[in-house]
């Protein structure tokens, strides 16, 4: 694949590299949410052979309603001993991550940093699932939904529904999604669920409905991902500094963010994720790729369905036909465009302001050929996209691995 000529009006920025990343283990997590934050960061800074940064961007959604913990990013630049860097909070709902993200590679590709940390993390399971659940649900329009009981569950049921009538999604093909992500996991010890499921045991057998409730018909319970504490980092430079690193070139190389109405209702049609569709585009026009070009991909599946209707908005398949490619196998590991092959948030874990990092921790570990049994054969492009709200706030990411 010819390197591509930079788009007219970015042909002044910088090249922007992952020379360093770290992530913990997405689960329970008893430790206080500034040092969820800086743990990975440590871990990054080692992978990276770096001691110092310029800035450090924290990406985190409720640390100070659900942790009690506000001016994170003061505190975890403190506890990681790299005063007198800049340090600052990104909150973008789901979507923190990987808007942090964002920010760090404009403070790299405009010159005003070299080095850049972005961490993310969140501590959601020190509340219980009820209001972890009221927690998340802050994001919905307060007046057109909130204020109604509007949930991301109940959301995701209805939309669900309705792309079902339309496309003949089953709920065989939301079964399916979860028994994929489940197997990645198995080979992910990083992921919040180490639980090996079938199509029996959560749809077809006897203790079915018992194994598998209902929760927003016709979500049953392995459709939604858990309830996870985590952290993620990732470390963005110059090639000058990529390149004393030692590792394999992984590059930044497009980036995408685009937004839809906040009530969903508002919608034209409420089953067109917009702004997964122009994230996607924008990011794979900056980076001078097709979405064919893709090796590895990371998709936001808080819900199961999300992960078949966004393949198809990013343009992975066609409208209506990303149920037919994943019965055929095509998004499994070894098929045709391998996706969440770390467990995705389905089975890795959601801890919502590490989720877009902990995406890019996967596909740079996967571009380096690092993702030991999980491993996609010769990945050369990776791709993520992180999802805010309930996709009316969304940021895409494309890495490109340089030999």
């Amino acid at each position: 694949m010819a390197k591509p000529t930079a788009p007219k009006g970015r042909r002044n920025m910088r090249e922007v590299y992952v020379v360093g990343i770290g992530i913990t283990s997405f689960s329970r997590l008893d430790y206080p949410i500034s040092e969820i934050a800086a743990y990975p960061a440590m871990i990054a800074l080692k992978d990276a052979g770096l001691s110092k940064i310029d800035h450090l961007y924290v990406a985190n959604m409720g640390s100070g309603r659900v942790n009690g913990q506000t001016a994170l990013a003061s505190a975890v630049i403190d506890t990681l001993s790299l005063t007198p860097a800049g340090a600052e909070t990104i909150e973008n709902g789901p979507a923190s991550g990987a808007s942090a993200i964002k920010q760090g590679f404009m403070a790299v590709a405009s010159g005003l940093h070299d080095v850049v940390m972005v961490t993310g993390a969140e501590r959601m399971r020190e509340t219980n699932n009820l209001e972890a659940t009221d927690f998340v649900a802050t994001l919905t329009h307060q007046i057109a939904e909130y204020i109604y009981g509007v949930t991301l569950p109940s959301l995701a049921g209805m939309f669900t529904r309705l792309y079902m009538e339309q496309y003949g999604v089953t709920s065989r093909h939301l079964a399916m999604v979860a028994v994929k992500n489940h197997d990645n996991a198995m080979l992910n010890p990083f992921a919040h669920l180490h639980q090996k499921i079938t199509i029996e045991g959560i749809l077809d057998g006897p203790e079915a409905l018992t194994n598998n409730p209902y929760v927003a018909e016709p979500l049953r319970f392995f459709d939604l991902c858990p309830v996870s504490d985590g952290g993620a980092c990732v470390i963005l430079a110059t090639k000058e500094v990529a390149k004393k690193t030692g590792r394999p070139l992984v590059r930044l190389a497009g980036v995408g963010q685009a937004t839809d109405t906040h009530a969903v209702h508002e919608r034209e049609n409420p089953t067109d994720l917009l702004a997964v569709r122009r994230a996607a585009e924008q990011s794979f026009k900056m980076a001078g790729v097709k979405p064919s070009d893709v090796s590895v991909a990371e998709l936001h599946d808080a819900f199961t369905i999300l992960e078949i209707v966004e393949s198809e908005e990013v343009g992975f398949f066609k409208k209506g036909q990303g149920h037919i490619a994943l019965e055929k196998g095509e998004t499994r590991i070894g098929g045709k465009i391998p996706i969440n092959t770390s467990g995705g948030l389905k089975a890795k874990g959601h801890p919502v302001g590490a989720t877009g990092i902990g995406q890019a921790h996967e596909i740079v570990t996967q571009l380096r050929g690092e993702a030991r049994k999980r491993q996609v054969k010769d990945a050369k492009v990776g791709f993520t996209c992180n999802f805010g709200g309930f996709g009316n706030n969304v940021v895409c990411l494309t890495f490109i691995r340089e030999d």
